[in-house]
């Protein structure tokens, strides 16, 4: 039977019963489950609720809550759902993660290593770093600042925010920068309140990096290596408007950089021009970046309007 760990996690859903069953069944498999599982539910119809309300899923020790969304948004529902959480450590999760063998065990454990750690996260094993080539080798340094072994789990420059990587040759728990929350357990008295800012909407784009920025001010980060998890991202209509997209990711990198990071000199704004113009060039290597390009750019100067005015 599986241990119950003093946690409370959070999972933000809508329209997507059928992956958050197959995370479930999988949290049901973990050697290690949260105390409680608190679904905050912005569905349009009735599943998410019935599968929350239904029969319990084998070997599912944790208890489950289900919520109705007072405001749709990935931000939004898990600051409501951490305002209802019980526990003293506090986890995010998505809602189409599947959990490799003891992976909340060992995100338990990383967390406890270190008294001075304030969050934790799992290593995605399809989205993991990659060693740079010649030209995004050179922006990296230019970010920086300076020449790196690595720039693996850093958060350079203008918020450029890279995932931590996978290599046996490093310890199980890796310091990074910055956390994402697909699988993430933070302590709460490191968390703000609430976790994350009004100023993001809907989709969300990189609260997750706010969050643990602003975290890190006071705490230390890491990526425990060796909880692992594959992310079965979803589609959805809320990532279909590419130009809603590009400009909600400038936006929210110039929020990051300035509001949070404190990088308000020419240099990081030159930064940021430079990381801009980077992304736009790579999207021009494939078809579909080719065919976005016009929704890519209006995005951007949408983005540059928000920002002129705030």
């Amino acid at each position: 039977m599986a241990a119950l760990a003093p946690i409370t996690v959070v999972i933000p859903t809508r329209n997507r019963a059928r992956v958050l069953r197959q995370t479930l069944v999988s949290l049901a498999a973990q050697s290690v489950q949260p105390e409680e599982l608190i679904v905050v539910d912005a569905t349009d119809d009735d599943s998410t609720r019935a599968l929350c309300h239904g029969p319990v899923i084998p070997g599912l020790r944790s208890a489950l809550c289900w919520q109705p969304a007072n405001t749709r948004g990935a931000a939004s529902q898990r600051n409501q759902g951490v305002a209802g959480c019980t526990q003293q450590i506090i986890g995010f999760f998505d809602d189409d993660i599947v959990f490799e063998t003891d992976c909340v065990a060992r995100l338990w454990r990383a967390l406890n290593s270190d008294a001075r750690l304030g969050g934790v996260n799992a290593m995605i094993t399809n989205q993991q770093y990659r060693a740079p080539g010649r030209v995004s080798g050179y922006l990296f340094r230019l970010m920086a600042g300076r020449t790196e072994s690595t720039y693996a789990g850093r958060l350079l420059g203008p918020a450029v925010n890279l995932l931590p990587e996978d290599n046996e040759t490093l310890a199980e728990v890796v310091p990074v920068e910055w956390l994402n929350t697909t699988c993430t357990l933070y302590r709460r008295e490191a968390l703000p309140s609430p976790p994350f800012p009004k100023h993001f909407q809907g989709y969300s784009l990189m609260e997750d990096v706010t969050l643990s920025a602003t975290v890190a001010q006071n705490w230390l980060l890491a990526n425990a290596r060796t909880a692992r998890i594959y992310h079965d991202s979803q589609p959805g209509e809320h990532k279909a408007d590419a130009r809603a997209i590009a400009e909600m990711q400038l936006v929210n990198r110039h929020y990051v950089m300035t509001k949070v990071l404190g990088r308000n000199s020419c240099s990081d704004y030159m930064k940021l021009a430079v990381f801009e113009l980077f992304s736009l060039a790579s999207g021009l290597r494939s078809q579909a970046g080719r065919k976005a390009l016009p929704l890519a750019l209006r995005g951007r100067v949408g983005a540059l309007r928000r920002m002129r005015s705030c």
